[in-house]
Formats: structure tokens, C-alpha cells, sequence
């Protein structure tokens, strides 16, 4: 099911924050942060945590790209570029950037380096 560029966001950020297996609240804020930068208003996210967490880790890195495509569908250049620094913001949140969240940066940043090509 495809996701708004917000929802997508979202998801990435999630999975980011989950694939060291370690959450750490500070990434959370990250996320907070996102949500109330890209969301004017409330948002329930009780059916986007329910689908989050019903995902088998070894998805992660799929569901991980389907989102980042469905967002950069519905995106602008300085949309991606923002959410970049927010996914960079979240990998550093712990103070260390593992191997698993070093992957799912190099795969943001080389699916949306085009934009940047002239």
C-alpha cells in the first residue's frame, strides 16, 4: 500500500531507529520532531505502529525502500534533502552511526543522488 510522502517518512525513520536492534530515546525525538515539522496537526500512528511491528526484521530493508520510493514520488528536491538531514539526525541521536544504519543511509543517498546531478 503505498504511502503519503509524511507516512513514508515516518516508516524510514522507524526502521532506521530499529536497525541497530536498539532504540534509543533520543532518536525518538528525532522522530517527534519530524512528525510536528511535516504534520501541521495531531496524527494517530496506532495502525502505522501496528504495521511496523507486525514487520519480520528481515523485511525491513524492503518496507524500508518501498517507503523511500512512495516518498520520493510525492516529493520535492528540498522535501528529500530535509528528510535527509533528519535521517542523518537520526543515525547520529545514539552518538555512534552502526553498519546496519550506515546501509540505509548509503541507500537514501544513492537512490536521491540524481537530484543533485546536472
Amino acid at each position: 500500500m503505498k504511502k503519503n510522502k509524511v507516512m513514508a517518512g515516518y516508516h524510514m525513520l522507524m526502521l532506521l531507529s530499529e536497525a541497530d536492534g536498539e532504540f534509543d530515546k533520543s532518536e525518538g525525538k528525532v522522530i517527534v520532531n519530524y512528525l510536528k515539522k511535516t504534520f501541521p496537526f495531531r496524527v494517530n500512528l496506532d495502525r502505522e505502529m501496528d504495521e511496523l511491528s507486525a514487520l519480520p526484521k528481515e523485511d525491513y530493508f524492503l518496507h524500508f525502500n518501498n517507503a523511500m520510493n512512495d516518498f520520493y514520488e510525492d516529493s520535492t528536491e528540498k522535501e528529500r534533502t530535509s528528510f535527509l538531514k533528519f535521517a542523518v539526525k537520526m543515525a547520529k541521536a545514539d552518538k555512534k552511526i552502526t553498519t546496519e544504519e550506515n546501509k540505509y543511509l548509503k541507500e537514501l543517498f544513492f537512490a536521491w543522488d540524481s537530484d543533485h546531478e546536472e
